[in-house]
């Protein structure tokens, strides 16, 4: 019996009657059509293969052959929608529109879909980035996913919900979404996976994007690595060759919700480290801040279910880094300034930029009391709590630091250990 893909074809190679040996004609015919669309495929794919390595086999070395075929665009038409004119908006659609891929670029005013489309770079954000002129951009939601193979979610996650609702009935059925927006929504205590969901259905595929990547170093075509997570690993790989090139590495991975809790937490601890910085504090303890928040998102990701690996990876340790030692950080400067004595109506009312860390903090320790049981969390999270009383006005960051360093002793890492009352 011979079974092939998924279409249940089947069929016996011949059928043999007792005596006779008598062989099923039709059978044997359904065989030969089988075989000759195995052979058809096996053709395309060999001929998109040597397409992609630019009809220079001989020249090219292994090396070189591999990463042709891992960078390049799909043999298929590809058109990508991206929703979200900013700064990380337009990094996405620049790094698909270097590649060729026609891009659309969905942005809320209509005037600034004209500034895009006549002067190629946004009248606010990194105005002095000149962008690809494959990309058109668009207000009209209609225009925007009439034809698109994939759509990439660019929204930040506060706003994320209220933006989808007056999109989705524009988005083809079954059409994938990458969603690069990372975060917890204050109302339903909500992943981007379940904001997503809610919003667009089950019944399609999603992917999510993270890792340490500033927009205005991808833009400028600075050496960037990210991470793309999704259940449905062709989905992800699908895209990580789409958006690969020279300056922009995709790794994969199946952990959502490692991918998740990493960007979302790197944002909070990127906070702390800006107060710490707006001390006047040193090295010393700022590596020691970083490293006690990474195992607070070490915590935290084993209680919902995420993976060591991906924690220690892009998404959660080298966000983390990036975000807190960066100096394009936005969550890292608010922090900052909080340091320095400014109180939260002075920053927010001075800048235009926002910093998720600000709203997923109130959300992260509201889930932390709700989803994670346990004896004394403020033990276990110290510096996510922390955080969250001094957005909410009932700490200040001198004071965060003082309760920080009086904690209890204890052990640095409680996994692993046990006590054998035996010994």
């Amino acid at each position: 019996m011979i079974s092939i893909g998924n279409n249940n074809f089947k069929t016996t190679a011949a059928q043999f009657h007792e005596g006779d040996a008598v062989v099923s004609i039709r059978k044997r015919s359904s065989l030969l059509r089988i075989s000759l669309s195995f052979l058809l495929l096996l053709l395309c794919r060999m001929l998109t293969l040597c397409h992609s390595l630019g009809g220079h086999s001989n020249g090219l070395r292994n090396g070189q052959a591999m990463k042709a075929a891992t960078t390049s665009i799909p043999p298929y038409p590809v058109r990508v929608t991206v929703m979200g004119g900013g700064n990380f908006g337009l990094a996405l659609a620049t790094v698909l529109g270097r590649k060729g891929v026609p891009t659309t670029l969905l942005v809320r005013k209509e005037e600034i879909a004209n500034h895009l489309n006549t002067k190629h770079c946004h009248p606010q954000y990194m105005s002095d980035i000149q962008l690809p002129s494959t990309i058109v951009a668009t207000a009209d939601p209609k225009n925007a996913f009439s034809d698109a193979t994939y759509v990439i979610h660019a929204v930040p996650c506060q706003f994320s919900r209220e933006f989808l609702s007056t999109v989705k009935d524009y988005i083809p059925p079954y059409t994938p979404v990458l969603s690069a927006s990372k975060g917890i929504e204050t109302g339903s205590l909500g992943f981007m996976t379940d904001i997503m969901i809610d919003c667009l259905g089950p019944d399609r595929s999603y992917a999510f994007l993270s890792g340490p990547s500033f927009a205005r170093e991808i833009c400028e075509g600075v050496a960037t690595a990210v991470v793309i997570a999704s259940k449905d690993l062709f989905l992800a790989d699908d895209l990580a060759v789409l958006m690969s090139s020279d300056t922009f590495r995709c790794f994969t991975s199946c952990d959502v919700i490692g991918v998740e809790v990493g960007g979302a937490v790197k944002n909070v601890i990127a906070l702390a480290a800006g107060m710490c910085e707006g001390l006047g504090l040193g090295t010393n303890a700022m590596s020691g801040l970083v490293t006690r928040g990474c195992t607070e998102m070490r915590r935290l990701g084993d209680s919902l279910g995420a993976k060591p690996n991906t924690l220690s990876g892009l998404s959660g340790v080298g966000d983390t880094f990036g975000t807190c030692f960066g100096p394009l950080s936005r969550n890292r400067k608010f922090g900052y300034r909080l340091g320095k004595g400014e109180t939260m109506s002075e920053i927010l009312e001075s800048t235009t930029e926002v910093a998720e860390g600000v709203d997923t903090s109130i959300a992260l320790v509201r889930m932390i009391k709700e989803k994670c049981k346990g004896y004394r969390l403020d033990l276990k999270y110290p510096i996510l709590f922390g955080v969250a009383d001094i957005l909410q006005g009932t700490l200040t960051p001198a004071e965060g630091l003082e309760r920080l360093m009086n904690m209890p002793i204890r052990m640095e890492n409680y996994e692993g250990f046990s006590m054998d009352l035996n010994d």
